[in-house]
C-alpha cells in the first residue's frame, strides 16, 4: 500500500464509523408484505411479458430489487406458507401434504412471534391456511392481530410494524375453477374497457391448446393480475397517505406458481418459481447487498429464507431450527449454489416429487410417475379450462407436448429454463445433459438423507405418529426411521425395466413395511407386460397386513393383471376406517382404465356418502364419478 493510499484510508475510517453509528440509531424498519396468490413471473410485465398490464408491480420492481431466481418450497397454498411462517421445510415438518395440520413441535412457532419479541406490532390481512395441528393457537401466538381489519394503524405511536395483505384476485378460483359469469362479474366488471386484456391479446404457453376456447378461459389470468395489480396500487397509496413510505421496506411476491393446470401442485418450474420484488426506502438502502434501483439479481432464494430474513431485520437471534438463510442486512449469508423444493398431495390429489435447482436448471424427481401431470384433483376439474382440455384430448386436438400432460411421466424431469422457460424438453435422457442430471440426482439424494425427508413415510404412517409425536421429531431418530433403507427402495420407483422390477420384487418380502410399500409403488410405475411376470407377487401382496401396501397391489391385480378377486379387496379399503387408507384406494381407481371401473360404481356412491368421510375422500369419490359422467364436472360438485 502506497502512503497515497493509506492516507486516504485513515481518513475514510471516522466517515465509516460516522455512517456505521448513523445505521445504528435508525430507527427499526417497518416491514410490509404484499403477497398474491398462484401467479408465475412470466405473467408479469417487469419480468419481461409485454402482453401483461401491471404498472404497480413493474414500479415496484423499476425502483427496488427484481430476484429471478425466488422459489416457493412448495406448489400449494398450505405447504408453502407453512414453509413460509414456520421457516421449516415442509419434508422435515411432515407438513407437504395440503391440509393434513399434523402437529409440530412447541418451538416451532410462527417467525412474526420473534418480531413482536423485538418490538414489532404484526398483522396479517387475511389468509392464514397454515399446515399445522392447533393452527388457532398457532396464528394467535404468531399475529397481534389476524382479520380482514388488520393493519399497520392499530399500533401504539411509532412502534414498527411488520403487516402482511394477501390479495385473492390472482387465486385459482378467479382465473379457473369458478363459472365464467362468476368471472366476469367478480374480476372483469371490477376493470374499466381500457385495463382489460382481450383474448387475442397474449401468447398462449405451447402446452395448451391455441383455441378460442382456450383462450377466453386463459385471458382470465391476465386480467385477474390486473385487478390484483389495482388493488395494489390501492394499498400503496394508503401507505403513502399515512407518510410510512420513507420508513417501510416492501416485499412482493406471490405463494407459489401459476393457479393452471400443469403450474400450481406440480413440481416443476411453473409451479415453483414466483415474482419476488423488495424495494427500500432511502434510510435504508444499506440494507440491500444490491443496490436499490431498478437492480435485477439471480441470487437464489426460496420462501425458508424469509423468516430467518426478517428476524435478523428486526434484530432479534435467529432460532437454531431455522435453516433457511438471512440474505439482507448486517447478518446476511452467503448465497447458495442450489435449492431443494417439493411438491407432494394437493387435497385427492396424491403426488411426491422432490426437486433441485440452481436457477437454470431444474431437475425434478417424480416418485409416482404412473400419476400425471394433469392429476384428478376436485378443484381443478370444476375449472371450464381443465374440462376444455379434457375434450381436446378425447377429440385428439392435441400435440405430443400437449397430451403429455395426461400420460404417466418420466422417473426424472430436467428443464433447462434459460433455453425453454416453457419446460417443453424433457433433457434427462439427453446424453449433452449427462453430467447435470448425474449432479442434481446426487444433490438431492444427499440432501434427502442430510434433512431426513420425513416424507418418504406414506401419509398413512404420519397420521398414526402424529397421536403421539410429530413428524419433525420422529424422523431424528435413527433406530425408527431407517431412511437410508427406505430410500434404496424409494430411489427405485419409477424407474422402468426387468431388472429394476426385480429388485422390486425382492423389497417386496422386506420386514420393514415402509420398504414393502415403496416396492409396490414402484412396481405401480412399471409397464404391464415387466408386472406380468410377476403377478402370484402381486396377487400376495393383496394380502399384506400394512394397508397401504395392499392397496397399492390390489390396484394393480385388477387393472394390471385383471384379477377379479382384487375388485373386493378394493372396495372393501375404499370404505376403509382409516381415512389415508380410503383416499388412496379411491384415488387409484382413477387410474385404471375406465372400462375397468364399472364394478365399483355402487361401491364410490356409498362410500361418497358416509358421514367421517372427509373433504379428499369425497372429492376423490366425485372425481371418479364425474369421469364416468354420472355426476357433472361443475363447482357444485367439489367433493
Amino acid at each position: 500500500m502506497n502512503k497515497k493510499t493509506f492516507f486516504i484510508n485513515v481518513l475514510a475510517i471516522p466517515a465509516l464509523f460516522l455512517q456505521c453509528k448513523q445505521q445504528e440509531e435508525l430507527p427499526k424498519p417497518n416491514i410490509l408484505w404484499v403477497t398474491i396468490e398462484d401467479t408465475s413471473p412470466q405473467f408479469i410485465g417487469c419480468y419481461g411479458d409485454k402482453n401483461a398490464s401491471t404498472p404497480v408491480i413493474d414500479r415496484l420492481a423499476e425502483e427496488g430489487v427484481r430476484f429471478t431466481n425466488a422459489f416457493a418450497t412448495g406448489t400449494v397454498c398450505s405447504p408453502s406458507r407453512t414453509a413460509i411462517i414456520t421457516g421449516v421445510k415442509t419434508y422435515k415438518a411432515g407438513t407437504g401434504n395440503h391440509r393434513s395440520k399434523y402437529p409440530v413441535p412447541e418451538y416451532i412457532k410462527g417467525f412474526p412471534y420473534y418480531l413482536q419479541q423485538q418490538g414489532y406490532y404484526t398483522t396479517n390481512n387475511v389468509k392464514t391456511d397454515y399446515n399445522v395441528f392447533g393452527d388457532r393457537e398457532f396464528i394467535t401466538e404468531a399475529w397481534n392481530e389476524s382479520s380482514g381489519r388488520s393493519g399497520w394503524w392499530n399500533r401504539e405511536p411509532g412502534q414498527p410494524f411488520f403487516a402482511v395483505f394477501n390479495y385473492n384476485e390472482s387465486h385459482q378460483s378467479r382465473t379457473m375453477t369458478e363459472t365464467y359469469d362468476w368471472y366476469l362479474t367478480n374480476v372483469l366488471e371490477h376493470l374499466t374497457p381500457e385495463e382489460r386484456i382481450g383474448d387475442n391479446e397474449f401468447d398462449m404457453p405451447p402446452f395448451y391448446l391455441d383455441s378460442p376456447e382456450m383462450r377466453k378461459q386463459f385471458a382470465r389470468v391476465y386480467n385477474s393480475i390486473k385487478l390484483t395489480d389495482n388493488r395494489i396500487g390501492e394499498l400503496l397509496t394508503r401507505l403513502e397517505e399515512d407518510n410510512l413510505r420513507d420508513s417501510t421496506i416492501i416485499f412482493f411476491y406471490a405463494d407459489h406458481g401459476q393457479g393452471m393446470p400443469r403450474g400450481k401442485t406440480n413440481g416443476i418450474n411453473y409451479g415453483y418459481r414466483v415474482p419476488f420484488i423488495v424495494w427500500f426506502p432511502e434510510m435504508y438502502k444499506h440494507l440491500s447487498p444490491w443496490g436499490t434501483a431498478s437492480v435485477v439479481t439471480d441470487e437464489l432464494i426460496d420462501f425458508t429464507d424469509l423468516a430467518p430474513t426478517l428476524i435478523s431485520l428486526a434484530g432479534g437471534e435467529i432460532p437454531k431450527h431455522l435453516e433457511g438463510r438471512p440474505f439482507l442486512g448486517t447478518k446476511r449469508t452467503k448465497p447458495v449454489e442450489h435449492l431443494f423444493l417439493s411438491s407432494d398431495r394437493s387435497d385427492n390429489g396424491i403426488d411426491m416429487v422432490r426437486t433441485v435447482t440452481d436457477g437454470r436448471f431444474v431437475y425434478s424427481r417424480n416418485y409416482l410417475p404412473y400419476i400425471y401431470e394433469a392429476r384428478y384433483i376436485r378443484y381443478m376439474e370444476i375449472g371450464e379450462i381443465k374440462q376444455q382440455m379434457r375434450n381436446d384430448l378425447s377429440e385428439n386436438k392435441l400435440n405430443l407436448l400437449q397430451k403429455s400432460l395426461f400420460e404417466p411421466r418420466p422417473a426424472e424431469f430436467l428443464f433447462d429454463i434459460e433455453n425453454d422457460l416453457w419446460e417443453t424438453k424433457n433433457l434427462a435422457d439427453d446424453p449433452e445433459y449427462k453430467p447435470v442430471l448425474e449432479k442434481m440426482r446426487d444433490l438431492l439424494k444427499e440432501e434427502v438423507l442430510k434433512s431426513r425427508d420425513v416424507m418418504f413415510l406414506p401419509e398413512y404412517e404420519i397420521g398414526l405418529l402424529s397421536d403421539n409425536t410429530t413428524a419433525y421429531e420422529f424422523r431424528l431418530v435413527h433406530e425408527q426411521y431407517p431412511l437410508e433403507n427406505i430410500y434404496e427402495a424409494a430411489s427405485l420407483a419409477g424407474f422402468r425395466g426387468k431388472k429394476v422390477a426385480e429388485q422390486q420384487v425382492e423389497l417386496l418380502s422386506n420386514d420393514n413395511p415402509v420398504i414393502r410399500y415403496w416396492a409396490i409403488l414402484g412396481l405401480r410405475s412399471q409397464n404391464p407386460e415387466i408386472v406380468k411376470p410377476f403377478s402370484e407377487v402381486i396377487l400376495e401382496a393383496m394380502d399384506d397386513e400394512y394397508p397401504p401396501v395392499a392397496v397399492i397391489a390390489s390396484a394393480m391385480a385388477y387393472g394390471m393383471l385383471n384379477d377379479k378377486n382384487a375388485v373386493e379387496n378394493l372396495k372393501l379399503l375404499c370404505a376403509h376406517e382409516n381415512l389415508d387408507i380410503s383416499l388412496m384406494a379411491v384415488y387409484s381407481l382413477l387410474y385404471i382404465d375406465p372400462v375397468q371401473r364399472e364394478p365399483f360404481i355402487e361401491t364410490i356412491w356409498k362410500v361418497r356418502e358416509m358421514a367421517d368421510r372427509d373433504y379428499n375422500v369425497r372429492a376423490a369419490c366425485t372425481d371418479f364419478l364425474g369421469s364416468l359422467g354420472l355426476v357433472p364436472n361443475n363447482p357444485d360438485y367439489r367433493e
